[in-house]
């Protein structure tokens, strides 16, 4: 391991832990322009992508002499909440070395990806860049929400359309090239409302919600279960249930909102075509309940015989001895915005998916280091 690039490393993470970005509020403009400067010092051509004021994306662009493939890195730079700050044995705004591991709010997801890929762009353009093709850099906001101002934004605008997208992730240097898609909806009924010591004087509408869920409920237990794909299973969730406005009145309203995971060969606008006939089936009355589509996105799977999945399998051969291991991912990524767009889609990163979210949060910087040494030999592979 080399002490100079552990330093160097550790060095960088410092300085991303110290530079909040909790979401909410999901502020970026700081450490987004932390990174635009160190990679505008080293010769990317660095552009700051933003969609709504405060909620920064940077784009860092650095071409070979020749024509060739567009391969794209990507990390978040917004972080969950600190939580209760009583779980934290040390400041989560100040890196804590320790015992191997950098501790800090984001050190794991995804503040340590970053710092590996800050420190690989830099040292790539050191080396005079990628020989072909072109190698894209992009540290995007609102990952955690889920929100469009972020890498939704960048592929919308056109901003980064690539051949291959790698994203950091807590993989333990091991690979996710499949990935769930997601499908948000709510679920809205109506009632009278009445006093509670007379129930039939109204329509209780968490009654009526109660039937609708119930139908759900029913159709997926069996609809699901043949729904399975390797570890990957089709998955609904009932997240939020909202009603009523005081114990003793009949409930006018009811909201519920869903959470569905779909497999990657399911498509979203068919999930939710499932769903409302489901509810429609019901046959409660018109005008007394309605279903909105919130957002969504399909999931991907890239080929395990495709060119990027064989360069880190390669890589992680040669760096390490052992054979890649491909992982199951229980969440999404920043990845799902370019699922319909036939590329590559790779997450993989240092750290354990453990870690993430959690306070006390870190990342092995043995693990960084590994990080940035099989990444170099993928662009390598790639790019020349």
């Amino acid at each position: 391991m080399s002490k100079k690039m552990q330093s160097e490393l550790v060095a960088i993470l410092t300085d991303l832990i110290a530079l909040p970005s909790p979401y909410p509020p999901g502020t970026s403009v700081e450490i987004c322009a932390y990174a635009a400067k160190r990679l505008k010092k080293v010769g990317y051509k660095v552009e700051t992508a933003t969609k709504t004021t405060g909620v920064d994306n940077v784009v860092a662009r650095l071409k070979g002499k020749t024509r060739g493939p567009v391969v794209a890195f990507n990390a978040h730079v917004d972080t969950v909440g600190v939580g209760e700050r009583a779980n934290w044995k040390s400041d989560p705004f100040k890196a804590l070395v320790k015992g191997g591991l950098v501790h800090g709010l984001g050190a794991g997801n995804c503040k340590g990806s970053m710092a590996v890929q800050i420190w690989l762009a830099e040292e790539i353009a050191r080396r005079g860049g990628p020989a072909r093709g072109e190698l894209i850099f992009t540290f995007v906001a609102d990952e955690e929400n889920l929100g469009p101002d972020g890498m939704a934004f960048l592929r919308k605008t056109g901003k980064v359309r690539p051949d291959a997208l790698i994203l950091g992730a807590q993989t333990e240097n091991n690979l996710i090239v499949a990935e769930r898609g997601v499908m948000w909806a709510r679920i809205i009924t109506k009632g009278r409302a009445a006093h509670a010591g007379n129930p039939a004087a109204g329509d209780n509408a968490i009654l009526r919600m109660m039937r609708l869920v119930g139908a759900l409920n029913s159709y997926y237990d069996k609809a699901l279960a043949r729904r399975v794909s390797g570890a990957m299973k089709s998955t609904v969730n009932i997240g939020m249930f909202h009603g009523g406005h005081n114990t003793n009145v009949v409930p006018s309203a009811c909201t519920v909102e869903i959470d569905r995971r779909l497999l990657p060969n399911e498509k979203v606008k068919d999930a939710f075509k499932e769903l409302k006939s489901v509810i429609d089936g019901v046959r409660e009355p018109k005008g007394l309940y309605t279903i909105e589509f919130l957002t969504g996105t399909n999931g991907f799977f890239a080929p395990e015989n495709g060119a990027v999945v064989g360069a880190f399998e390669a890589a992680v051969k040669a760096k390490t001895g052992r054979k890649v291991k491909f992982l199951n991912a229980t969440g999404v990524s920043d990845g799902r915005y370019y699922a319909d767009d036939g590329i590559e889609i790779i997450n993989f990163g240092p750290g354990s998916g453990a870690q993430g979210h959690a306070a006390n949060e870190s990342v092995p910087i043995a693990g960084m280091v590994e990080a940035v040494e099989i990444q170099m030999d993928v662009v390598r592979r790639l790019l020349g």
